[in-house]
């Protein structure tokens, strides 16, 4: 599976393109929106927009692309979960690991107080923080993360 989305080209040059895309809220598209606190600050926010500068072969598509032309984004969404995983569980783990090890050694009496474990976990916590944004830093999980073209979408014809 894929996540698309739209985007409008800005600017080509030098085999890249620049494509902006608008991001939207799931808010304005709810049924509660006018009693629900979110949709009310997704309202009153602006909408922002999102700018990238991807790669772009000519060959691949057969068409140099123009500004205010569509593209269509993609990103597998299996590096999407699996990065999410990894930012969520890999903290959490440290957390729950060291913490455990923190409560046995109080337990034996080696540690002489509970929030000496309770540091430990702690430590361990942000310890699973630095190791899930190394790995998220790695050139190739970035490298996943990266979004592709993978298609132009045709200019809608003008009626004469």
């Amino acid at each position: 599976m894929m996540i698309k989305e739209l985007a409008n080209v800005v600017a080509n040059k030098a085999g890249q393109v620049t494509v902006t895309s608008q991001i939207k809220s799931t808010c304005s598209s709810c049924a509660q929106v006018d009693s629900c606190g979110s949709g009310q600050i997704a309202k009153a926010l602006p909408q922002a927009k999102l700018t990238l500068t991807l790669p772009y072969d000519i060959k691949k598509f057969g068409k140099t692309l123009e500004q205010g032309d569509c593209v269509v984004l993609a990103l597998p969404e299996k590096h999407v979960l699996s990065s999410a995983a990894q930012v969520y569980l890999l903290p959490l783990f440290g957390l729950i690991a060291f913490s455990a090890v923190g409560q046995w050694l109080y337990k034996q009496q080696i540690v002489p107080h509970e929030l000496i474990a309770l540091g430990l976990g702690l430590f361990g916590g942000y310890l699973g923080y630095r190791f899930a944004k190394f790995n998220q830093e790695q050139g190739k999980q970035s490298e996943k993360l990266q979004p592709k073209i993978i298609e132009v979408l045709p200019l809608p014809t003008q009626a004469k």
